[in-house]
């Protein structure tokens, strides 16, 4: 069997090599590296493809998790809580708490794996100042519901969209039903960047314009700082690799989604490898495909003594993590998230997959649990 890998980044960046090589060789005659009209066009086409108003490009994802946090409830004095999940990268929780803001995190749902919602509610107390619902996988989190609570609450709603480019819930996208919404563009995600990269979207003029006040040293202007903020710019060259993978964006989703079909084929339903639910109002992008199984360590082992690059995200959720022990929280207060972590695996999924390729995962998957 050939080898399969996880994430095929060379399948990508070869297929558009031209397009990629204008548009760097552009930023590097500008002389215009960090900045300039070139971040500034990828700022006007992500607003456009979200359906904002505003995008502010930043340095990373987490950057613009902590910046947008900044911008919507302020700079917070360690007493509010912001609502959020444990089976997710670790980034979201510790921008809750650079920002100043006690993370409060929940369960997830066992079909979808995302925000359990009924628990969000539960949490809720007068010291919540937000809820950070992580759009997990590709899936996007029930933002009309999330919005509803948040409405009856008074809260603010932040998403975490790092996996959920061009991702839909009932036709909206991150950033329309909420006060902002993050994205990375860590290369590993499926609009990445040649290095570290990040944005805010937001309908708001006021919460873009913070943003980026803070992400310039608290900057409004060259030389005078009104407020505490950090260094955290996109540079052009990502910029400029980032406006040419928009504009492929939808079709490499829907091979993504294609894929997701084929696993789903060849998988059936078997119940020793288990896909997460899709919610039907749903779009989902796939930025992963994962499976649940019993002996996923032994799995594991032999995919990849196969070659086939299969991997486990988040196999210790953020409340198990030593650095949030502070939070009190032993590892059977969120059971789903405690079982998942010792579940879940990723299997392979790119667009240029091909049929042959995830009929060979699917086939491997299922005579190794089957054992």
């Amino acid at each position: 069997m050939q080898n399969i890998p996880l994430n095929d980044l060379n399948v990508l960046h070869q297929e558009i090599a031209d397009e990629l090589y204008r548009a760097t060789s552009e930023v590097a005659g500008s002389g215009r590296f960090t900045g300039g009209p070139v971040c500034e066009r990828f700022a006007d086409e992500f607003a456009s493809y979200c359906g904002v108003g505003h995008c502010v490009p930043c340095g990373s994802g987490g950057d613009a998790m902590y910046l947008a946090l900044r911008a919507v409830l302020g700079l917070g004095d360690g007493q509010r809580e912001v609502i959020s999940v444990s089976h997710a990268f670790a980034a979201t929780a510790e921008a809750i708490a650079n920002a100043g803001y006690q993370p409060v995190l929940v369960d997830v749902d066992p079909k979808t794996y995302l925000m359990d919602l009924d628990q969000v509610e539960a949490a809720i107390t007068p010291s919540t100042a937000a809820i950070v619902p992580v759009h997990l996988y590709g899936q996007m989190v029930s933002m009309p519901a999330v919005a509803e609570i948040a409405r009856r609450h008074r809260l603010a709603v932040i998403e975490d969209a790092a996996q959920c480019h061009g991702a839909t819930y009932d036709g909206c996208r991150p950033g329309q039903l909420s006060h902002a919404a993050v994205f990375s563009f860590h290369p590993d995600v499926h609009l990445g960047a040649w290095g570290d990269a990040g944005a805010v979207v937001t309908r708001g003029e006021s919460v873009a314009d913070k943003v980026k006040m803070l992400a310039d040293h608290g900057r409004p202007s060259r030389d005078k700082h009104h407020d505490i903020g950090i260094g955290s710019r996109m540079d052009a060259l990502q910029a400029a690799v980032l406006s040419v993978k928009l504009r492929h964006l939808d079709r490499w989703n829907e091979a993504r989604r294609q894929a997701a079909g084929w696993y789903r084929e060849f998988l059936g339903d078997d119940a020793d490898c288990v896909p997460p639910a899709v919610d039907p109002k749903a779009e989902h992008v796939y930025h992963r495909f994962v499976i649940q199984t019993d002996d996923r360590d032994e799995l594991l082992h032999r995919l990849t003594e196969a070659g086939i690059g299969a991997e486990v995200h988040y196999p210790v959720p953020v409340h198990e993590q030593p650095a949030y022990d502070f939070l009190g929280l032993v590892p059977e207060a969120l059971p789903v998230t405690h079982g998942l972590c010792r579940r879940v695996l990723s299997l392979p999924i790119f667009p240029g997959i091909t049929r042959d390729q995830v009929e060979n995962v699917s086939d491997m998957v299922r005579s190794a649990v089957a054992v």
